[in-house]
């Protein structure tokens, strides 16, 4: 993707066509028992934050974050509104603002697929502990509990959605890429 600085259209179009995508990964899921979802939100946001460049990560995230919260059902379950971030689950959402900053600076420019999926692993792990850790809080749960409930279930298949995403950033990053 073009690093410079400058927005140019086919950059915003691009920013908006994977801001709507992050909008429709949180459909694809599958609920679980406990009301937490398996969904495909981590393979989307991996796959953006090692594509784009910080700023173009944030910017999408944001956008993905401001339809939510202005009401439009963007979050996982058809969910909307401040209400869902600053519930149980809401850690999750916000922790893809901190690797949309923190993974695109420890990517750098040129693609080695073992250093992005080693990249992609740290993401997950980062995304999974802080929505254990904000479960933990404003769910009232001991950190076993939410260790339980927010981490356990998804880690190894988080992996997994990431370790895929971080091998086919050189495709996207093809196509992407200005002339």
């Amino acid at each position: 993707m073009n690093k410079n600085k400058t927005l140019n259209t086919r950059s915003l179009v691009t920013m908006a066509m994977f801001a709507a995508i992050l909008c429709v990964s949180a459909y694809i899921s599958i609920p679980l028992p406990n009301g937490s979802h398996i969904t495909a939100l981590n393979f989307v946001v991996t796959l953006i934050i090692l594509t784009f460049s910080v700023s173009q990560s944030v910017s999408i995230i944001a956008v993905w974050l401001l339809l939510g919260i202005v009401g439009v059902p963007v979050f996982i379950g058809g969910n909307a509104g401040i209400g869902y971030l600053l519930g149980s689950y809401g850690g999750y959402s916000f922790s893809f603002v901190l690797i949309a900053i923190l993974i695109p600076l420890l990517a750098g420019k040129t693609y080695n697929r073992v250093y992005y999926t080693i990249l992609g692993v740290l993401s997950a792990v980062i995304v999974d502990l802080v929505g254990t850790f904000w479960l933990m809080v404003v769910g009232g749960l001991s950190l076993k509990a939410a260790f339980i409930a927010g981490f356990a279930p998804f880690i190894l298949l988080d992996i997994v959605k990431v370790v895929i995403a971080a091998q086919i950033v050189p495709q996207f990053r093809r196509i992407l890429v200005s002339e």
